[in-house]
């Protein structure tokens, strides 16, 4: 763990965060004891964030910055220009030998055997129930060398069942955890492609969505996905030559209005984007059908682990599905909050993810609702949702909330 500056210890272990009208991810430590702040990591990156003035709060065991100028700002900054974000509390697990890929076959429910190398895929890792235990990527490297990265928050336990199967298939599968020696910098927004470009490489700028390339020189590996509906790009690299890439890129991309994000911009820019957060919208109680991710599940593979549990659910129906919905009263839906679909019997349950909704002016979330086996509601569906015993107008609306304008990617 890095010693912290004296002169800003107490800014940097603050955990209060300026109101946005949204809320932090359920990875936030707030109301417990603060000793716990004692017992989590810090990326290799804290330095810089002190630096530039983050506030921090524990994330997924990790001291984390939840914003430097504002969460507003920097939701800002992202949808107009750009933002960097420090994702190296991620997990990054490396599968390799000549039974990686029936391996990961029988392990997720995507077909890895679509996957070109230099290409990857979202997919999951799920219980024989067919729930989430984590979401992840999966890239793949040749035919026989993976890598997957997963939740900070899930990683022990996906590390734990990969290890598990590994042993259970004897040679031809090696698992190796590379998430303490690998660092992970995030650069999103519609201009985020010129300032890679200019920083590490115009070869970054021309891949395509959910592909990736290596650097050998550096022993970087840059890829394009994203996780705030922007264009996106995610620099993998060692630990060691994490800072110096960092300062670069703000340097660099000063110019252009590149600015450092925290987790708080980072949950309000996803919601609008329509993706979950696993831990909080899909877990252990929810499968890829419920969860509108009916895509990540390749039926005609072969079999994988929680298969004929999704196999009878597509046949009898849903008992849940997750839905979006705004909020056209005064309030804002909380996480555990309740939503009510009117003139729908039934049709209510949690709110797993809420916020206000910087780009939209208004309050969204996203609810699971006790659907009984039939169908979610229409979109413009009449709902309520209850916040401190009083009763809110919203509707429900078709995710995502927010879809950026194409530019060509």
């Amino acid at each position: 763990m890095r010693a912290e500056p004296a002169c800003t210890a107490s800014r940097a272990r603050s955990l209060r965060v300026e109101s946005v009208d949204g809320e932090l991810p359920r990875g936030d430590l707030r109301g417990r004891d603060r000793r716990a702040l004692a017992e989590v990591q810090r990326t290799v990156l804290y330095r810089r964030h002190v630096e530039s003035g983050a506030r921090f709060g524990p994330f997924a065991g990790y001291e984390m910055p939840i914003q430097y100028e504002g969460v507003l700002a920097e939701h800002r900054a992202v949808r107009e220009r750009a933002g960097m974000f420090d994702v190296s509390h991620m997990g990054e697990i490396r599968v390799r030998g000549p039974r990686a890929l029936p391996f990961l076959q029988r392990l997720t429910p995507n077909d890895v055997g679509a996957l070109h190398p230099l290409r990857a895929q979202y997919s999951a890792l799920l219980t024989e129930r067919g729930t989430f235990i984590d979401d992840l990527l999966v890239y793949c490297l040749d035919p026989e060398d993976y890598l997957l990265v997963v939740n900070a928050a899930s990683r022990a336990r996906d590390l734990e069942l990969l290890e598990t199967a590994a042993a259970a298939e004897g040679h031809g599968v090696q698992v190796d955890d590379q998430s303490d020696e690998t660092a992970l910098i995030a650069v999103q927004g519609p201009r985020a492609a010129e300032i890679v470009a200019d920083v590490v490489g115009g070869e970054a700028a021309e891949l395509r969505y959910y592909s990736f390339l290596h650097q050998d020189g550096t022993n970087r590996m840059i890829s394009r996905t994203g996780y705030t509906g922007e264009d996106g790009f995610e620099i993998y690299l060692p630990s060691e030559r994490a800072e110096d890439l960092w300062a670069e890129f703000l340097e660099r991309g000063r110019d252009v209005g590149l600015a450092p994000a925290g987790l708080g911009a980072r949950d309000t820019l996803r919601l609008e984007a329509g993706m979950m957060l696993c831990g909080q919208d899909i877990d252990e109680e929810t499968t890829p059908l419920e969860a509108g991710l009916s895509w990540i599940v390749k039926w005609k593979k072969g079999d994988f682990t929680g298969r004929d549990a999704l196999a009878r659910q597509r046949e009898k129906g849903c008992r849940h599905r997750l839905v979006g919905f705004e909020v056209e009263g005064r309030g804002i839906a909380r996480h555990g909050h309740r939503l009510t679909v009117r003139d729908a019997p039934g049709g209510a349950g949690p709110v797993t993810s809420g916020a206000f909704a910087p780009t939209l002016g208004r309050a969204i979330g996203i609810a699971r609702l006790d659907c009984g086996g039939g169908g979610s509601p229409e979109p413009g569906s009449a709902a309520t949702v209850t916040v401190r015993g009083r009763e809110i107008d919203c509707r429900i609306v078709k995710l995502p909330f927010y879809r950026r304008p194409k530019r060509g990617v």
